[in-house]
């Protein structure tokens, strides 16, 4: 399997980079500490194409697959995990399901704001009692005068506070668990539709993380994505898709703090020589490198399956898997390379760190990934 990037691709990859590092970069550091959302920056992706990354031009997209979306991605994750989490929310997890599954006055109502820019989209299914087990969810709908009426809660919902678009799992009857949960398409400023308390997070500060409070909210027939009862595997599909680009936000994660601690162990004197001649910090390094090496070829598989129409679930969750715990350990020793730099925010390592624990956690955490990937293993054999 060939992982080299083709030349669009490559264009695409510099484009990124560079946007990033100009506009995303300078401001990383202010946006976390503020918990500041960055609807500037958001505009900028938009005008570049970023935000219509997989989705078919007939719908205002810039067309590309899964490897184009992680591409972008990994390269935003790279300087700001933050923004990478609003775009990888917005395009890929909700509006994504909606451009798979919607019919055609759906996708060109609803697809077309998001992929160019005019609205973001959050994706409403966790709930207190819901997490990894959305079958569980108490979101009600309940059907009245050519609609339904919703009611209930949702929590930790990415881009609420800013959607325009929001998919929204409820059930039309819970004794049916899974076969009763439905998605519909809510709009923004829809009454009965609230936002709730807003998180104070450890990490990706700048992207915002909200409840959301439905409470007699309607919600017309025409709005259902599917039939009642599809939403369990609506949902379930979206965030086995999600996954991938879960893992090259990681992935980025990872390769940006590396990024920071090469050139430092190079250039950090101790003990009258550069600190990289040490073996301890040579071992660091090249385990870094390995593992974020590993991580990017799992990442790419997986997004490649996916564009060829080839099961990926296992692929997914494998780079999933990898990628947040390489994150989470490259983070770390580049903190210990830096020593008591890496440990203030006047350096951005810290932030890395934050940032890099969430992939361990959203779309499915580490332990239901290996979960899935050891059902898919027993299935296949």
């Amino acid at each position: 399997m060939d992982f080299t990037f083709t030349e669009e691709q490559k264009m695409l990859k510099t484009m990124v980079e560079d946007f990033a590092a100009k506009e995303l970069e300078p401001i990383a550091a202010q946006i976390d500490e503020e918990a500041r959302f960055p609807a500037e920056s958001v505009r900028k992706m938009a005008s570049l194409g970023l935000t219509g990354l997989g989705f078919p031009e007939e719908y205002g997209g810039s067309g590309g697959g899964t490897t184009e979306f992680c591409i972008a991605i990994e390269e935003i994750g790279r300087v700001c995990a933050a923004t990478s989490a609003i775009l990888l929310a917005s395009s890929g997890l909700a509006t994504e399901p909606i451009c798979i599954h919607g019919n055609e006055a759906q996708k060109k109502r609803f697809v077309t704001p998001v992929a160019t820019g005019e609205k973001l989209a959050s994706f409403a299914l966790t709930e207190a009692g819901a997490g990894s087990d959305p079958a569980a969810l108490e979101t009600t709908a309940t059907r009245r005068n050519n609609g339904y009426v919703l009611n209930g809660t949702k929590i930790f919902i990415t881009n609420g506070a800013e959607a325009g678009v929001m998919l929204v799992f409820a059930t039309v009857d819970k004794s049916l668990r899974h076969k009763g949960i439905t998605a519909f398409v809510v709009e923004k400023d829809t009454p009965g539709l609230s936002v709730g308390k807003h998180e104070h997070k450890m990490g990706i500060r700048a992207s915002s993380t909200v409840e959301l409070i439905f409470e007699d909210c309607f919600v017309p027939e025409e709005n259902r994505l599917g039939n009642e009862g599809d939403g369990f595997e609506i949902a379930i599909n979206a965030i086995d898709i999600s996954r991938v680009a879960v893992a090259a936000q990681a992935l980025g994660i990872a390769q940006g703090a590396f990024d920071k601690a090469l050139p430092y162990a190079r250039e950090r004197q101790q003990f009258g020589q550069p600190i990289a001649n040490f073996q301890a910090i040579q071992w660091m390094l090249a385990d870094m490198a390995t593992q974020i090496d590993a991580a990017r070829l799992l990442t790419y598989r997986a997004a490649c399956l996916q564009d060829g129409g080839r099961p990926f679930v296992k692929e997914a969750s494998m780079a999933k898997v990898f990628a947040a715990e390489t994150a989470k350990m490259v983070t770390n020793n580049a903190i210990q390379i830096y020593g008591g730099y890496g440990y203030v925010k006047e350096y951005p390592l810290e932030r890395y760190l934050r940032d890099a624990k969430i992939t361990e956690i959203y779309e499915g955490t580490s332990e239901m990934q290996r979960m899935t990937i050891a059902r898919q293993l027993i299935k296949e054999g």
